[in-house]
């Protein structure tokens, strides 16, 4: 009880200052802090620090791993059974993990081609089928800032596609555009960038609203540039050690 009341002194701590941080960044651009919400990213942290941050007030938390992502949000469920929480499904995702991914993630926000997109409808039609899911999968298109595939994205020329595909299933929803900013393109230039991307978006799309960018390194200039939704680990949590088995 004693190391769990510090671990929650620290995660109190951490949380404030990353608050501070967002409720800053937006006032700087005259935006308003409550339009940008944060996502817990808790990959390689114990079920028991996501069950600390739900006692903290946050109820949005995210995972970059489908199996890792699963079996945290069974652990949760066990911890806190009376507590809500949305999941997010931030990383690459493969399409033989599509089944397993909608039995635990409310969002799947690194949906970058139209094949995921049909797999995942595929397996949203199975699990509604089964009595598991009621509403469609929240949906937010990855798009590559600067077109290297090795982090994951479909290329900004191919986004129009994707976005129709996912806009007429009816097991998927829409919501908007996620990206990580690249190493090589300074965080003001890649935002800018998806801006442009989100703002397309929402021309042809106008319920996409979401722009997920920024994290602990770069959050500031990602609010600076429209994000509605910043997915922070490291700020919150601490250095990552080692995945989780």
């Amino acid at each position: 009880m004693i190391a769990e009341r510090g671990r929650l002194g620290e995660l109190s701590a951490a949380l404030a200052g990353v608050r501070e941080r967002i409720d800053a960044a937006a006032r700087a651009v005259g935006r308003d802090p409550a339009g940008i919400r944060l996502l817990a990213v808790t990959k390689t942290f114990p079920a028991s620090d996501a069950a600390l941050l739900t006692d903290l007030g946050v109820l949005e938390l995210a995972e970059n791993r489908e199996q890792e992502g699963g079996r945290k949000a069974g652990e949760l469920t066990a911890l806190r059974p009376d507590v809500q929480v949305r999941w997010h499904m931030v990383g690459r995702l493969q399409r033989n993990k599509a089944r397993s991914v909608v039995r635990w993630a409310a969002e799947v926000q690194s949906v970058d081609s139209v094949r995921l997109a049909r797999a995942l409808e595929r397996a949203m039609g199975a699990a509604r089928a089964a009595g598991e899911r009621g509403e469609p999968l929240d949906v937010l298109v990855q798009v590559s800032i600067d077109g290297d595939p090795e982090r994951g994205g479909c290329p900004m020329e191919e986004l129009p596609g994707l976005a129709d595909g996912v806009a007429r299933s009816g097991e998927l929803r829409l919501r908007g555009i996620m990206a990580v900013a690249p190493l090589t393109m300074s965080p003001d230039a890649a935002f800018e960038r998806l801006a442009r991307a989100a703002d397309r978006l929402r021309h042809d799309h106008p319920q996409a609203t979401e722009i997920s960018a920024g994290m602990t390194g770069d959050l500031e200039q990602a609010v600076a540039h429209g994000s509605t939704c910043v997915r922070v680990g490291t700020a919150l949590l601490g250095a990552r050690g080692l995945a989780s088995p």
